[in-house]
């Protein structure tokens, strides 16, 4: 079983014809235990900009098969880090933070459909 932070992209995806196919097999997985979600305050706050069945998504996962976090000063710290050292932008803080408290969770994998990529032009 695989510990698997989960951004807001992919559980949007479940939603979105290009990569509904992939995110609704990662749910699959996570509704049957197979692996878990690791989901965030980050995108919790993230889906309540969504629509209701976006929002929704998330508590089809049994909550046996669910790790929820809360962002904390150190992973603050962290994401900051990683912005200061060009890994992404200061645009990309949210991405950043994701990063972090998927790290500092000790996640087996991070799922994203669109992490900024490493800036060419200080920009993401």
């Amino acid at each position: 079983m695989l510990n698997i932070y989960t951004n807001t992209s992919v559980i949007g995806g479940c939603f979105d014809k290009e990569f509904q196919e992939y995110s609704n097999a990662l749910f699959e997985e996570f509704k049957s235990g197979t692996n878990k979600l690791i989901l965030s305050d980050v995108v919790k706050a993230e889906l309540e900009r969504a629509g209701p069945n976006i929002l929704c998504k998330p508590d089809e996962v049994p909550t046996r098969f669910k790790i929820e976090i809360k962002t904390t000063l150190k992973a603050v710290r962290l994401a900051q880090a990683y912005i200061e050292k060009g890994a992404l932008s200061n645009k990309c803080h949210n991405d950043a933070l994701h990063i972090a408290l998927a790290t500092l969770q000790n996640a087996d994998v991070l799922a994203s459909w669109n992490f900024c990529k490493l800036p060419l032009k200080k920009d993401c």
